[in-house]
């Protein structure tokens, strides 16, 4: 691909006065902000219904997407609902209240549906289709069951065809309402994706590697994808042993796939689901990617991922027909030469941080005169401190260190070394990261407005509240923010067309 520019910018993360990022007028607007700001890359995090800590990585139905994102004020003008109705469940403009959203929003969207017309032929085709129908059904029953896991659903824990039909005709309309959020998303993010498209913005989108073990792939198909015990349980759970995250390694929870059985139907439900995903996005990310070459599992009710074992994935087969697909790989972690190997094989662009370049090795991957136009380069991602915290928080002889690299690669790369402050030497590895080799580089907004770890995403393997709820101001999306970035743009080669 030609040079280019980017911001990573979740859809939680945009203003909205409905309590969380959405894909109305603000989605729109930053679209706008990003053509002014000469990029045509806009990356998204997953957007699939969240479970369990509110983490869009840990995700109930790997197909479905999240109805939290449903723009109200567009269901206001298409009149399926009121003002008033919509600014009542408001909850600020500040971090995401994901209590809040649990209790008011889906009650919202029943009464858009109450009010939808039903005999519009494209709502009968889309449920002919029956794409969302297994979300849908395991949604109503999690209502049905107050909730709870699917494996507390007594007769319906197994997922039966004529049990689920019987249960399907007795609840057709919360079936269908649960059909028709996702048929909401579809529509405005349609229309969104064409509306950045035609500005010359492209859509990198994001899907997780893992799903929850309370999900549908793990309620209809754990027989068919999943490493279970004899009473059908998962016997494995993901993770990673300890790593630049935590002394004492992560553990996931997520059941790990039985890639055994699933080369037995040719990968079907992975390969399904990398179709659908680029029908979403033009440029597919998928997280963990290591994942496919080498994946590490703990055995299931241990709580210590420091006692697990490294297993091989399917590699390069589960991706015959998809060699020529616009898909990065998230290739970061533990990388060993033979899993270089086994990516390098696969042969999609792989990721660079440039925060983790700065250790005084000059054969670190990280270092910008170490890339090539193979890759993806980021200052960071959504699991990482961010840029000023990092420079802010590396002192003594470390931070001669990190100066003394910025400095060598600053001179490679022909950029002014700017040290006075944490915010220049801020400005000036965003400045290096767009003047490297790397085809793409992708900023988190937070880098470019240099805050500090407050705006942080996410804290790897701590479950907190601050974590998935950061939100920007319309006012961080300024004319000398885009300007700013328009020139470096202009200067590295990257300027969008």
């Amino acid at each position: 691909m030609k040079r280019a520019a980017g911001i990573l910018m979740p859809i939680s993360s945009l203003p909205s006065p409905h309590g969380i990022g959405t894909l109305g007028k603000d989605a729109y607007r930053f679209a706008e902000f990003l053509r002014g700001a000469g990029c045509s890359l806009w990356q998204v995090l997953p957007l699939q219904p969240t479970s369990f800590g509110d983490s869009p990585y840990q995700t109930c139905a790997a197909g479905a997407l999240n109805p939290y994102f449903i723009d109200l004020d567009f269901l206001v003008r298409d009149g399926l609902l009121t003002k008033e109705e919509a600014c009542a469940a408001d909850c600020g403009e500040e971090r995401v209240d994901y209590g809040h959203l649990y209790r008011t929003r889906i009650p919202l969207l029943r009464r858009a549906f109450a009010r939808f017309d039903g005999t519009r032929p494209d709502w009968q085709a889309f449920l002919d289709r029956g794409e969302y129908r297994d979300y849908a059904l395991f949604m109503t029953l999690k209502e049905e069951f107050g909730g709870a896991p699917f494996w507390q659903w007594g007769e319906y824990a197994d997922y039966d065809a004529q049990k689920i039909a019987r249960f399907e005709r007795t609840h057709s309309e919360e079936v269908q309402f649960r059909q028709f959020t996702q048929f909401l998303f579809l529509a405005q993010w349609r229309r969104l994706k064409a509306y950045a498209n035609a500005r010359g913005i492209q859509i990198v989108g994001d899907i997780p590697f893992y799903v929850s073990r309370d999900s549908v792939e793990m309620w209809k198909y754990r027989r068919e994808l999943f490493v279970l015990d004899e009473a059908g349980n998962p016997s494995e759970q993901a993770g990673v042993p300890p790593d630049a995250f935590s002394e004492t390694g992560q553990l996931w929870g997520n059941p790990v796939y039985d890639w055994a059985k699933m080369k037995q139907s040719g990968y079907a439900w992975w390969r399904d689901r990398i179709k659908r995903a680029l029908s979403l996005y033009d440029i597919l990310r998928i997280d963990h990617f290591i994942g496919f070459v080498r994946y590490y599992s703990i055995p299931e009710g241990e709580t210590d991922a420091r006692i697990g074992k490294w297993n091989k994935g399917p590699g390069k087969e589960l991706f015959e027909g998809f060699e020529h697909a616009p898909i990065v790989a998230e290739d970061l972690g533990l990388i060993t030469e033979e899993v270089r190997r086994g990516i390098d094989e696969i042969g999609f662009p792989g990721m660079k941080i440039i925060q983790h370049a700065f250790d005084g090795n000059p054969y670190n991957e990280h270092k910008p005169s170490n890339y090539t136009e193979r890759f993806f380069a980021y200052t960071g991602t959504h699991d990482n401190v961010t840029l000023y915290s990092r420079i802010h928080g590396t002192q003594g002889w470390e931070r001669e260190r990190m100066l003394g690299d910025l400095r060598s690669e600053c001179v490679k790369a022909g950029v002014p070394l700017r040290a006075s402050s944490d915010r220049a030497v801020c400005r000036t590895v965003v400045k290096l990261l767009y003047a490297s080799p790397a085809a793409a580089v992708i900023v988190p907004l937070q880098d470019v407005l240099y805050l500090d770890d407050e705006a942080r995403l996410n804290r790897p393997s701590v479950v907190t509240e601050s974590n998935w709820s950061f939100r920007f101001h319309r006012s961080d999306f300024s004319t000398a923010v885009k300007e700013r970035l328009r020139t470096l743009a202009a200067e590295s080669g990257r300027l969008a067309k």
